[in-house]
């Protein structure tokens, strides 16, 4: 591995740990030559999976762009990146777990929804309003009024 400060090969692992639970091992290194300490990432390599937009195109997953998307939705609320990551990492399990190879990006959308909600309301609300194009403040009525009657049943079930 490269040293991103001087370019050098050699280096000593001096960390490792599992990540992403258990699908990926994270790495601190030190460089041999400058001292300089970088982390690498190595994860099992898998099939790509494909994204089917709502415009009919099909384009490669790109998790950076989920995570900016969700990331987004969290702004000023507190959840942290290390929640945000989990939240990705589960989406990307269910993904992994259906097995397909080509995905419509409503179930993504719809497997972060669920994700969110469990998460922070506030956030789960943002994010649904732009998952779901609403249009109208009566849009925003309708999923707060069904949040609301999801969570007295909550209650309910719980007595």
């Amino acid at each position: 591995m490269k040293c991103p400060s001087c370019g050098n090969e050699d280096d000593k692992v001096v960390d490792s740990r599992a990540v992403r639970d258990g699908r990926a091992v994270r790495r601190r290194r030190e460089c041999i030559d400058c001292g300089e300490r970088f982390t690498t990432y190595e994860a099992l390599e898998t099939r790509p999976v494909l994204v089917s937009k709502r415009g009919g195109h099909t384009v490669a997953y790109n998790r950076a762009k989920v995570i900016t998307g969700v990331t987004k939705a969290c702004e000023k609320r507190p959840v942290s990146l290390e929640e945000i990551e989990i939240i990705v990492d589960q989406v990307e399990h269910k993904l992994g777990a259906s097995g397909r190879r080509e995905v419509p990006s409503e179930i993504i959308g719809r497997y972060l929804m669920e994700e969110l909600r469990s998460v922070d309301q506030v956030a789960y609300v943002r994010f649904a309003s732009v998952y779901r194009s609403f249009q109208s403040v009566d849009e925003f009525f309708d999923l707060l009024n069904d949040m609301s009657a999801a969570e007295d049943s909550t209650k309910e079930d719980e007595s």
